[in-house]
């Protein structure tokens, strides 16, 4: 959970920072009484008109400012759905933002990633269209396809994720769909020997990954195939 006073405390550590490599002895600041909420509409709305913000940061920028707004009091109509209320207050904080609706909702998905798979979006190395399909993947899923990710040296395409998420919903995807569709062979790939970790369980540990078991299969041909020379060699 994000704690808006450490938040603003960063803010004010920033500000005096610049003032004093400006050579400003002083801070100019207004000093406002504002309750919670407002504090942090108004702290989003200012952190936001930074440079390079990550996606991180304006996902979780997004959610803290609509909940805020839910809890201001901007739901008027008493008899709506909680599904329209949702839907107003994203527009207001899109209005706020000059973006889509549609925008703001696809990065508020994003605080729904488990933080190894956010960074991997914050370092360009997943897209925003498919890590928003993988966000609606569960915990324990999501951990897989990290694991995956990392073993694989590989990034979901959007119509991988798009499956995923297809899985995930009809409670089908598991450690060996998920490398399944990770391992498809794609345009101008080499060539690879996919062997399906089911196969492989017996052989290892409960709660194996992947990598590790192809680690531990080079290790020991590779000790087998030391064996073999040492022979050959008398």
């Amino acid at each position: 959970m994000i704690d808006v006073y450490s938040i603003c405390f960063c803010h004010l550590q920033r500000r005096v920072r610049a003032s004093e490599l400006a050579g400003i002895n002083t801070v100019p600041a207004f000093v406002l009484s504002l309750d919670r909420d407002r504090a942090i509409i108004t702290l989003v709305d200012s952190n936001l008109q930074r440079e390079n913000i990550l996606p991180s940061e304006r996902a979780f920028a997004y959610k803290m400012k609509s909940e805020a707004m839910k809890r201001q009091g901007f739901r008027t109509d008493l008899t709506s759905s909680q599904v329209v209320t949702r839907l107003r207050t994203d527009d207001k904080v899109a209005q706020g933002f000059g973006v889509g609706r549609m925008t703001v909702q696809r990065f508020i998905r994003l605080t729904e990633l488990i933080p190894p798979v956010l960074r991997m979006v914050d370092e360009g190395k997943i897209a925003l269209t498919p890590a928003v399909e993988l966000s609606f993947l569960k915990k324990g899923e999501q951990e897989n396809l990290f694991a995956t990710m990392e073993s694989e040296e590989a990034t979901p395409s959007l119509s991988q994720a798009q499956r995923m998420k297809s899985l995930s919903q009809n409670g089908r995807l598991d450690m060996d769909t998920i490398f399944a569709i990770m391992t498809e062979e794609k345009g101008n790939q080499k060539e690879t020997l996919k062997i399906n970790t089911s196969k492989l369980k017996k052989y290892f540990p409960k709660g194996t990954t992947p990598k590790q078991m192809e680690d531990n299969i080079i290790r020991l041909l590779e000790r087998e195939l030391q064996k073999k020379r040492g022979r050959d060699s008398r």
